[in-house]
C-alpha cells in the first residue's frame, strides 16, 4: 500500500485533492464540530469538507460520533443524486456500499454492512455514515457524511462495538482511503442516475442482517423480534414476525440487533 502520510500526522490538502480527483473540489479543516454541518452552510454539489478532527460528530438520529484527533477519516460530500424522490431513500445503503468497496480496495480486506449502512469489521462498527437532505440553490441536495475509524486504539474507541483498521492489524493512509472511496463513490452515484436498482445489486450480497432473527426497537419503546428476510425495493428491512411481513425503513427504527431471545 502507498503511504501518503503517517499516522496521526496531519492531512494536506493538495494530497488530498490529488486523491479525489477532478470530480470533487475539496476543503480540508483542522477541526470542525461536524463536517456535514459545515457542508450544509453553503452547499454546492461536488464539493467536499475534510475535517483532520471532528469534535462533535452527528450519527443517526442524533447520535455521536467522535474519535482522537488524526485518527479517522472523516468527510461530507455534497452530491445531487438526479433521481426522483422515491429512490432517495436508497442513498444511505448506496453510501455504504461506496465505504465497503473503498476499505477494500485501499485494505484488502472484506468488510460487511449491518441495515441500513454500518460497515462491520469482524462483526464490529468501523465506520458511521449520515446522510441529509437539504435546500440547494437550484433543488434538493444530499450531504453524505462519513467517518471511517482508521488509527484508533482499543482504548480510544467511541463505544466498546467499534473497531479501527489499526485494531484489525490494516495498515492504511486516511488520504488513500478518501481516494478510494470517493472512487467507489463517483462510480455508484453515476449508476444511480440511470439505474437506481444498480444500489440493491451491490448492497444485498454485503448486507450481514439479513438471514438473521433480529429486534427492531421502535420510535414508540415497542420492540419488533423476526427473521429478516430481505431488503426490499426501497432499501426497507423486511421482518418477518408473529403478524407476517413487515417493512421497516432507516427513519421508522431506533436499533436493529440481533435477538438475544
Amino acid at each position: 500500500m502507498t503511504s501518503i502520510e503517517p499516522a496521526r500526522s496531519p492531512l494536506e490538502a493538495s494530497a488530498l485533492a490529488t486523491a479525489a480527483g477532478r470530480a470533487w473540489s475539496v476543503s480540508l479543516l483542522g477541526s470542525a464540530a461536524s463536517t456535514n454541518a459545515v457542508a450544509a452552510e453553503s452547499p454546492v454539489a461536488g464539493s467536499i469538507v475534510v475535517a483532520d478532527h471532528q469534535t462533535a460528530g452527528r450519527g443517526r438520529l442524533d447520535r455521536e460520533w467522535v474519535t482522537p484527533a488524526g485518527s479517522g477519516l472523516t468527510f461530507s460530500a455534497v452530491v445531487q443524486p438526479g433521481v426522483a424522490d422515491r429512490h432517495w431513500p436508497l442513498l444511505p445503503l448506496l453510501a455504504g456500499v461506496a465505504v465497503a468497496s473503498g476499505v477494500r480496495r485501499a485494505a484488502g480486506i472484506d468488510v460487511a454492512l449491518k441495515w441500513p449502512n454500518d460497515v462491520l469489521l469482524s462483526e464490529r462498527k468501523l465506520c458511521g455514515i449520515l446522510v441529509e437532505r437539504i435546500t440547494g440553490p437550484v433543488g434538493p441536495l444530499a450531504v453524505i457524511g462519513i467517518g471511517i475509524n482508521v488509527d484508533l486504539t482499543e482504548a480510544e474507541l467511541p463505544v466498546p462495538t467499534a473497531t479501527s483498521l489499526a485494531i484489525e492489524g490494516v495498515a492504511v493512509t486516511r488520504t488513500e482511503l478518501f481516494g478510494t472511496v470517493l472512487a467507489s463513490l463517483t462510480v455508484l452515484l453515476d449508476a444511480f442516475v440511470s439505474s437506481p436498482e444498480s444500489v440493491l445489486v451491490a448492497y444485498r450480497p454485503l448486507c450481514t442482517t439479513v438471514g438473521r432473527t433480529v429486534d427492531v426497537h421502535l420510535p414508540d419503546g415497542s420492540v419488533l423480534t423476526g427473521d429478516a428476510v430481505r431488503i426490499d425495493d426501497q432499501g426497507r428491512l423486511v421482518v418477518h414476525g408473529p403478524t407476517g411481513d413487515r417493512s421497516v425503513g432507516a427513519g421508522d427504527v431506533v436499533h436493529v440487533r440481533p435477538t438475544s431471545r
